[in-house]
């Protein structure tokens, strides 16, 4: 396969032939740097790990040069920080087992800029290569910029597909804002009871992260107990560990439905239900 950057690679951890590796892709997570795909898509991780049927590959935009950090990688160049980052992204490919992991290696400007269609042709050559059958990206009301770019490219890639070869599914999940504030009926919630040492071994793989002075390990997994037990409010707890995602599919299904207007829609419900709310409670 043949992608715009030189750099880019494609790393099969069990060794089989790239177009073997890709075409047995069942689900697919799409993400900005390395280390989202662990924080947000754990759901399609788990759903293949060890299962003969099912195989998980991560598509990685950015070559993860513009991260911060201290302490023993206080002195890394971009260029040293960038091949850090493209080992442990390797090094959780290899530990949960994915099928492949693709990096394309786009500086954070490229993705970004809304006119450089060479992301989304790169994308839209893996979606072609794996069709899988869900997608895992970032959610359309993630606060870091290239994470809503991320998510945008990956939506006009997949709406350039003809209509039978798009996914079944696409979920928008949390990384950098949670998905909490979104009302219950349209929380996508994935159940992330099990394996949560995989979970965790995953996420602490990234020392260029947690040493460099971001405690993912910590928060991802504080923030899963937490959607967990505050889930509802008038019962125990019916999992360890949660996370949410908005459900995109509707934009694939609506190839006229705006990004803004479905993300628009979900915080009109949001204000209706506190609306109703106070309005109950409240004095007359």
């Amino acid at each position: 396969m043949k992608f715009h950057l030189d750099t880019a690679e494609i790393y099969v951890p069990d060794g089989r032939p790239v177009a073997e590796a890709l075409a047995r892709t069942t689900h697919l997570a799409i993400s900005a740097h390395q280390d989202d795909i662990e924080i947000m898509a754990a759901d399609g991780i788990l759903q293949c790990y060890q299962q003969k049927d099912r195989w998980f590959t991560g598509v990685v935009l950015t070559d993860g040069a513009g991260s911060p950090r201290t302490d023993l990688y206080e002195g890394y160049s971009d260029a040293m920080m960038q091949q850090v980052r493209r080992l442990e992204q390797k090094k959780a490919a290899f530990l949960a087992e994915y099928g492949a992991v693709v990096l394309l290696d786009y500086p954070s400007s490229a993705v970004k800029g809304a006119t450089d269609e060479r992301p989304t042709r790169d994308l839209a050559a893996v979606l072609e290569a794996c069709r899988p059958e869900v997608v895992y990206t970032h959610n359309l009301a993630d606060k870091h910029d290239t994470h809503v770019a991320v998510a945008l490219r990956t939506i006009a890639a997949l709406r350039g597909l003809p209509a039978e070869r798009r996914p079944k599914q696409l979920y928008g999940c949390e990384v950098w804002r949670d998905l909490d504030w979104m009302v219950d009926g349209d929380k996508v919630a994935f159940d992330l009871s099990a394996h949560e040492n995989l979970q965790a071994a995953l996420v602490s793989l990234y020392d260029s992260q947690i040493c460099g002075g971001k405690r993912y390990d910590l928060a991802t997994q504080g923030r899963r107990r937490a959607n967990a037990t505050y889930a509802a409010s008038h019962g125990t707890d019916e999992a360890t560990s949660l996370s949410y995602a908005m459900d995109l599919s509707p934009l694939l299904t609506d190839t006229s439905l705006s990004p803004w207007a479905h993300v628009r829609a979900h915080l009109e419900r949001l204000r209706e239900e506190i609306e109703t709310r106070l309005t109950k409670l409240s004095k007359k």
